[in-house]
């Protein structure tokens, strides 16, 4: 895989606590936009235009109608109430090859090109006669404008118009549009591969039964689901034991066939983990403590030119840590300009109390709209770091600056877990 940052200082001071702010602007200074690819208009949602795309062509491509109804001359229906002979219908997908000339009209179907002489089209619910286009004869209950319910060729588009402009992240509508003017694929930036590993004797994978002092691995799981609902191809590393040479080639495959490497546990200070060994061995990191709580613990940095973020062990540190610098870095990978989550001002439903440490709390919260007046949160339960019962709960993150918290019914600023 081509690099992904440049070096970065190969280990933190880990005696020294570091903002938020400053341990993801080291993040983000060594990351760079992956490579260009051609790919399918069906892979390409939520990927983000590599180029300006232009049409090549009128969009629509002839003048059609925006209504089923009949094709008249302006000029022949001065009054309402006239009646016309009808001389023939046009369907969808026809070549319209039906001309209507003074005196006559011509059915027509939604979508289908006005015939040649015809300068406006009347809605069916506005005439009389028959069983509505194609009848014998039809009674025009309005006086039609010159052009109206006609769409012209090239209302929407003409040659050299930028359809798709560099930089946007393809929606499905920028898909259609893409669909429109003919194009199959498009240039985009690449999709990130990112694999998730997880280490350690003491986890076993879910369904195995627990000896004592062991756990499940969850993490992994959870990071694997993580990678996908952001949009990033996520590959699963597996379960390796602790073991120095394991551990180094389960990183050796995760680099070479991946752009980013997920780990989580072993970046605490005074933690005793194979992975840091290695790590500090093979890779350039650097190990931080974040002024955050939860996921102080933090470790950035590359080995062979590919990105791994550290992430710490309890379960709900590392999902939080993922939020907080593995996602951001990961989208600003794949290209996106912006890389944050939704933040709203909400109201406290109850109290968010916490204690002065010198720390950003981020509060697991359940987020509700109440209509027009805004955003309200509450706690989604006990907020340990190892409680994965309240992040399971929770739809947002409630932003505690260092102090003693928020009261009920105080304003707070939440992170929204959405997307």
């Amino acid at each position: 895989m081509p690099a992904a940052l440049s070096p970065g200082p190969r280990c933190g001071d880990l005696s020294r606590v570091i903002s938020l702010d400053d341990a993801r602007a080291h993040v983000h200074g060594r990351l760079r936009t992956l490579p260009t690819a051609s790919v399918p208009l069906a892979d390409a949602l939520g990927l983000v235009a590599a180029s300006d795309v232009t049409s090549g062509e009128l969009v629509p491509p002839f003048d059609n109608t925006a209504v089923d109804g009949f094709a008249v001359r302006s000029a022949d229906v001065a009054a309402a109430g006239t009646e016309l002979v009808v001389v023939g219908t046009v369907a969808a997908g026809s070549a319209g090859a039906l001309p209507v000339g003074p005196g006559p009209a011509g059915g027509i179907m939604t979508g289908a090109p006005v015939p040649p002489g015809a300068g406006a089209v009347v809605m069916v619910e506005d005439t009389e006669g028959g069983d509505g286009p194609g009848g014998e004869r039809v009674r025009i209950g309005t006086v039609p404008t010159p052009g109206g319910a006609v769409r012209p060729a090239g209302d929407d588009l003409v040659p050299g118009d930028v359809v798709v402009a560099a930089g946007t992240v393809l929606t499905a509508g920028h898909l259609g549009l893409l669909a429109t003017v003919g194009r199959t694929s498009v240039d985009v930036v690449r999709r990130p591969r990112v694999g998730v590993l997880s280490t350690g004797d003491e986890l076993v994978e879910p369904g195995r039964p627990l000896a004592r002092g062991q756990i499940r691995d969850s993490n992994r799981l959870a990071l694997l689901a993580l990678c996908g609902r952001s949009g990033f191809d996520a590959v699963d590393l597996g379960l390796v034991r602790d073991d120095e040479a394991a551990i180094e080639e389960a990183l050796r495959r995760g680099v070479e066939g991946c752009d980013a490497l997920l780990t989580s546990g072993g970046v605490s200070m005074g933690d005793f983990d194979y992975v840091r060994s290695v790590l500090a061995r093979v890779g350039d990191m650097r190990w931080m403590q974040v002024a955050v709580k939860p996921a102080k613990p933090f470790a950035f940095g590359l080995v062979d030119g590919v990105p791994v973020f550290g992430l710490p062990g309890n379960p709900v540190s590392s999902l939080v840590s993922f939020e907080l610098f593995a996602r951001p870095g990961l989208l600003r990978m794949a290209g996106r300009q912006q890389v944050e989550r939704r933040r709203v001002r909400a109201l406290a439903d109850g109290d968010l109390r916490r204690r002065p440490d010198g720390k950003a709390h981020f509060v697991r919260v359940a987020v509700r709209q109440d209509g027009d007046l805004g955003f309200h949160v509450a706690s989604a339960g006990a907020q340990g770091s190892h409680q994965m019962s309240a992040m399971a709960a929770a739809d947002g993150l409630a932003v505690l600056p260092d102090g003693d918290g928020v009261a009920t019914g105080e304003p707070v600023e939440v992170i929204l877990l959405d997307d």
